[in-house]
C-alpha cells in the first residue's frame, strides 16, 4: 500500500469517539438538520455491500450539512423485535433475545468500520423495555382515542363516553347507553377506537404458528420457510388507518416523494366514487334476500351479466344451491391457500357458479352469482356487478366461462375485448339510452337513492391494519381481559415487560407462545392478551425517540420534538414504501391532533435508494462428473450450472484451490479444463442473497481497501437512486485515484512498513496560482451541485478531475485557505468519511 489507511482510519474514528465529535445537542443557535436512515433490522447474516448505500448517502450529506453550518441530527438504532429473530431461536436453541444482543454488536461493529458519524448517544433498540414502554404507552393512546367524523381528527375517547352518557346517538338514547351493561358498552366503543379488536379473515401459517402480512406470503406459502398458509378467522388487534385515509392523501401535497412513491401510496389508499346498490337474491334456500354491491360505474347497471362474491363471505353458504355445493367448498378451499397479492396478480381465471340469482332492480333480469378469487372480501361489500362490455377482466371471465355478453356501448364494443370508457352513448340501458356514460353516472345514483335501493358512496381500498401477531418476540399489549371485555392497564404500570421463555413454541389453538406462560397469562385482573404486537409497532414512531432517547419521563418531550420537527431527509429502500410509510404517517398524524407533537407529516423529503446487485459467478460441471469446464468451452459438453461463491473468484477468474477447498472440501476431487490456463466463470447479475453465493463482506473490502475507498467506491457505482450491480474489481480504481491524491502531499518513502509508509512530506505553504484556484473552485461548486441534487456519482468523478488537473499542474499546497488542501478537508472529508491526512496533520 501507499499510505497507511489502516493506521489512519483507526486513529481519527478512536478519536471521533473520545472526542464525541458527533454527539448533539438539542439546544444549538445553528439551524437545524435531521437526517435518518429507515430503521434497519439486525440480521444474522450481518452487513453485505449491499445494505450501506442508502447509508452512506445519508452520512455524506449530515456531513456536508454540518460543514455548511448546521446542527445535524443523524442517529441509528435497531429494529429488534420480529419473526426473523424468533423464527431463528426456535432453529438454533437460542432465545432471540441472546441472537438479537449478538447480531447489534456485529452489525454496530461493522457500520463503526465503515466511519459513520452517527450520534451513538442515541441509539435505540425497540427490544429494549426503556423502548418499548413508550410503544405501549402509544398504544394506549392509541386503544383510548376515536376518530372525530365531525372534526376530522382523533379525540379522547373519553369525550365519546361522555357525548354517549349525555346525548346518546342515533343508535341508542343516553338512557339506553345508561343500561348498557360493560360488555355492551365496550362493544359499541371498539366501533369507534383507533385501536380495536375484531374478528377477521387472516393469512396464518402454522408452521411458525402466526399470522403473516400479505406481503409475507409468496404462491401460498410464507415468504420465511416456505410454509403452507391458510386464511383462518381469528381475533386480532386493528389500527383504524382507515379514517385517516382522505388525510393520508392529502398529506401526499405537503411533502418531497417522489412521483412514483406518491403513486404508490394514493394507489394503496385506492379512494373511489360512487353507488353501493342492493340487488334481490334468488335463491334455492332463500336464506339471503338481498346483496350489497359497490361500483364506482353505476352508469352500467343494464349491462350486468354476471354478479361475483368473495369466495370467503359467509354469503356463500347461504346462497349455494346443493347442485353446486361441492364445487363451491372445493374451491373455497383452494382460495384458503392463496394471499390477495396473488389472487390480485393471477392470470389465469377460476371461478364457481353458486347456482344463485341477483335481480337487477330496474329491468327484472336475472344475473348468476358467481364466486371468483379476483375478488376480495376487504374491498367495498366484497361483491361486484360485473360488466363485461366495459371492464376487460370481468370480459375474460364471461369469455372463459361462456357467460352471454350484453353491449350497452354499441360501436364502442367490438366484441373482442373490453372497452372502459366513459365517452360512450348508453344502449340497451332504459331510463339512461342516449346519455353520455359520464353524464349518466350521477342519473343513475340519483334514481337508485330515490328508489331506496342504494346510496352514494365514497370507498377506499386500504383496510385497517392488522396489529397482532401470535408469536413471542414482540411487544407484549398492556392488556386484560376479563369476562371477554379488554381492560387497559394504567400508564403508571407500564411497561408491562416480556417474559422469559426456555422454548418458543405456539400456544394452544393458534394463539400466541405466551399463552404457554400460566402464570403470566391468568392475573387478578384478568387474563392478559398471548398475541404480541408487529415488527412495526416500534418503528413507526422511532425517529421520535431519537429526538429524547433518555427521557424516562415522556416518548419524547415536546421542547425535543418541536426544535427537531419533521424528519428533513428520509432514505431508505422502495420495500418499505407502503405499509412502513403510511403507518408512521397515521401514527404521527394521532400524535399532532392528540396535542403531542406539533407537526403531522414524520418525514419531509424522501430518497428512495436503489438497490446493489450481486454479480453472480457460475462453473460449469460437466454433468455426471466431477470435471469442471471454463465458461468459453462449455458449449462442448452437457453441463450443470453451479453458483460459485464471488469471493474465490478474482473478477471471473476462479482460484482453483480456493473452490477445491470450498463447502468443506465438498468439490476436493474437482478437475479443470481451462483457457489459456486459467478457468474462466460464467455471470449474471442477480439480487444479491447468501444463497447465490454473490454477497461481499464489506469488512473484507475495508480491510483491503480502507474505508474511504469503499464509501466513494459504493457511491461512484451510479446514482444512489438506482439499481446497480456490484463489481469488486472495479473498486481498485479508486482505491488508485485516492493513492494519488495522497502524492499531491507526500513523496513515497523507499523504506517498508505495514501497509505502506507515509513517505517524504513534499507540500508547501506557497500561494496558491490562478490557475489552481480555478481548478479549486470550479470543483467545489460542481460537488457542492450534485451534493444538493444527491449525485454523488458525479461529485467522486469531479473529485477524480480536480485530482488530475492539480497533478498535472505539479500543485502541492497546504495552508492557504483557498487550496487543493482545503478542499480534500472540507468537501472530500464528507465523502471519504474523514481527512486524508496523516498522524499530527
Amino acid at each position: 500500500m501507499e499510505y497507511n489507511f489502516r493506521d489512519i482510519e483507526k486513529k481519527w474514528q478512536d478519536w471521533w469517539k473520545a472526542n464525541k465529535v458527533y454527539q448533539v445537542s438539542n439546544q444549538s443557535e445553528k439551524p437545524k438538520h435531521f437526517v435518518l436512515d429507515m430503521f434497519p433490522y439486525p440480521s444474522g447474516a450481518g452487513l453485505h455491500v449491499g445494505h450501506p448505500l442508502g447509508y452512506i448517502a445519508s452520512d455524506i450529506y449530515s456531513r456536508y450539512k454540518r460543514l455548511k453550518g448546521f446542527n445535524v441530527l443523524h442517529p441509528m438504532g435497531y429494529d429488534a423485535f420480529g419473526l426473523p429473530a424468533e423464527q431463528y431461536a426456535i432453529e438454533h436453541g437460542i432465545h432471540p433475545a441472546v441472537s438479537t444482543a449478538s447480531n447489534i454488536n456485529n452489525f454496530r461493529t461493522q457500520l463503526d468500520k465503515i466511519g459513520f458519524c452517527y450520534d451513538w448517544e442515541r441509539e435505540v433498540n425497540t427490544s429494549q423495555p426503556g423502548y418499548y414502554k413508550w410503544t405501549q404507552w402509544l398504544f394506549l393512546k392509541l386503544y383510548n382515542s376515536y376518530f372525530c367524523n365531525t372534526e376530522q381528527k382523533a379525540r379522547p375517547i373519553a369525550e365519546l363516553v361522555a357525548k354517549y352518557e349525555t346525548a346518546g346517538c342515533k343508535h341508542f338514547t343516553a338512557a339506553q347507553w345508561q343500561q348498557f351493561s360493560v360488555a355492551e358498552k365496550e362493544e359499541w366503543l371498539m366501533k369507534r377506537r383507533l385501536a380495536y379488536s375484531a374478528y377477521g379473515e387472516v393469512n396464518w401459517c402454522e408452521a411458525l404458528g402466526t399470522v403473516l402480512a400479505n406481503d409475507e406470503v409468496v404462491n401460498g406459502v410464507s415468504e420465511r420457510g416456505g410454509h403452507p398458509v391458510e386464511k383462518r378467522r381469528m381475533r386480532q388487534w386493528y389500527l383504524r388507518i382507515t379514517a385517516y385515509a382522505d388525510r393520508l392523501l392529502h398529506g401526499l401535497s405537503t411533502v418531497d416523494f417522489s412521483d412514483a412513491m406518491k403513486e404508490m401510496q394514493t394507489n394503496w389508499i385506492g379512494k373511489s366514487s360512487g353507488a353501493e346498490i342492493d340487488f334481490k337474491v334468488k335463491s334455492e334456500q332463500g336464506k339471503i334476500e338481498t346483496l350489497r354491491v359497490y361500483t364506482t360505474r353505476p352508469d352500467t347497471i343494464f349491462g350486468v351479466d354476471f354478479m361475483v362474491v368473495a369466495p370467503e363471505l359467509d354469503l356463500i353458504g347461504e346462497i349455494k344451491s346443493k347442485e353446486q355445493t361441492i364445487a363451491d367448498d372445493e374451491y373455497l378451499a383452494y382460495v384458503k391457500s392463496r394471499s390477495e397479492r396473488e389472487r390480485m396478480a393471477e392470470k389465469k381465471i377460476t371461478g364457481v357458479f353458486t347456482g344463485a340469482f341477483a335481480i337487477n332492480p330496474f329491468d327484472g333480469k336475472e344475473i348468476p352469482i358467481w364466486t371468483s378469487e379476483y375478488v376480495l372480501a376487504g374491498y367495498g361489500t366484497g361483491a361486484i356487478m360485473a360488466v363485461p362490455c366495459g371492464d376487460e377482466r370481468d370480459h375474460k371471465f364471461a369469455r372463459h366461462f361462456n357467460i352471454p355478453i350484453t353491449n350497452i356501448i354499441g360501436a364502442h364494443y367490438n366484441g373482442e375485448e373490453a372497452n372502459p370508457t366513459k365517452e360512450a352513448i348508453l344502449e340497451n340501458s332504459g331510463f339512461l339510452d342516449g346519455m353520455l356514460m359520464k353524464d349518466a353516472i350521477e342519473v343513475a345514483i340519483e334514481k337508485i337513492e330515490a328508489a331506496g335501493i342504494g346510496k352514494r358512496k365514497i370507498n377506499y381500498k386500504m383496510r385497517d391494519a392488522g396489529f397482532s401477531r401470535q408469536r413471542y418476540w414482540g411487544e407484549p399489549f398492556p392488556i386484560t381481559w376479563k369476562d371477554s371485555v379488554p381492560v387497559a392497564m394504567h400508564e403508571k404500570d407500564l411497561p408491562l415487560l416480556l417474559p422469559h421463555m426456555d422454548e418458543v413454541k405456539p400456544g394452544k389453538g393458534g394463539e400466541g407462545p405466551l399463552l404457554n406462560l400460566t402464570e403470566w397469562v391468568n392475573t387478578p385482573e384478568g387474563q392478559r392478551e398471548t398475541s404480541t404486537m408487529p415488527g412495526y409497532a416500534g418503528s413507526s414512531w422511532y425517529f421520535l425517540r431519537y429526538m429524547d432517547p433518555k427521557n424516562d419521563n415522556e416518548f419524547c418531550s415536546r421542547a425535543a420534538s418541536d426544535y427537531w420537527g419533521q424528519v428533513d431527509l428520509y432514505i431508505g429502500g422502495t420495500e418499505h414504501a407502503v405499509g412502513h410509510l403510511l403507518y408512521s404517517r397515521m401514527w404521527t398524524k394521532v400524535l399532532y391532533d392528540l396535542g403531542l407533537i406539533g407537526f403531522d407529516e414524520p418525514f419531509k423529503r424522501l430518497l428512495n435508494q436503489g438497490m446493489i446487485q450481486g454479480s453472480s459467478r457460475f462453473v460449469y460441471r460437466i454433468h455426471g462428473t466431477s470435471q469442471f469446464v471454463s465458461a468459453g468451452l462449455k458449449d462442448q459438453y452437457t453441463v450443470d450450472q453451479i453458483h460459485v461463491d464471488v469471493n474465490i473468484v478474482d473478477g471471473y477468474e476462479l482460484d482453483t484451490e480456493a473452490f477445491r477447498k470450498w463447502k468443506k472440501g465438498e468439490f476436493a476431487d474437482a478437475s479443470f479444463l481451462l483457457e489459456d490456463g486459467k478457468y474462466i466463470c460464467g455471470a449474471e447479475v442477480e439480487k444479491m442473497s447468501k444463497s447465490k453465493f454473490n454477497t461481499v463482506n464489506p469488512d473484507d473490502l475495508v480491510y483491503r481497501f480502507g474505508a474511504d475507498t469503499f464509501r466513494m467506491y459504493e457511491m461512484f457505482l451510479g446514482p444512489v437512486e438506482m439499481s446497480k450491480p456490484w463489481d469488486t474489481k472495479g473498486i481498485e480504481g479508486v482505491h488508485r485515484f485516492l493513492k494519488k491524491l495522497w502524492r499531491l502531499f507526500f513523496k513515497l518513502s523507499d523504506s517498508p512498513s505495514v501497509g505502506g509508509g507515509e513517505g517524504e512530506v513534499i507540500w508547501t505553504d506557497a500561494p496558491a496560482t490562478d490557475a489552481e484556484l480555478k481548478v479549486l473552485h470550479k470543483t467545489i461548486k460542481k460537488i457542492e451541485d450534485d451534493t444538493e441534487r444527491f449525485s454523488f456519482n458525479t461529485g467522486v468523478s469531479s473529485f477524480m478531475i480536480c485530482v488530475n488537473e492539480l497533478t498535472d499542474l505539479k500543485c502541492h499546497k497546504k495552508r492557504n485557505p483557498a487550496t487543493a488542501r482545503d478542499l480534500t478537508g472540507s468537501l472530500c472529508t464528507a465523502y471519504c468519511g474523514r481527512t486524508l491526512a496523516p498522524a499530527g496533520q
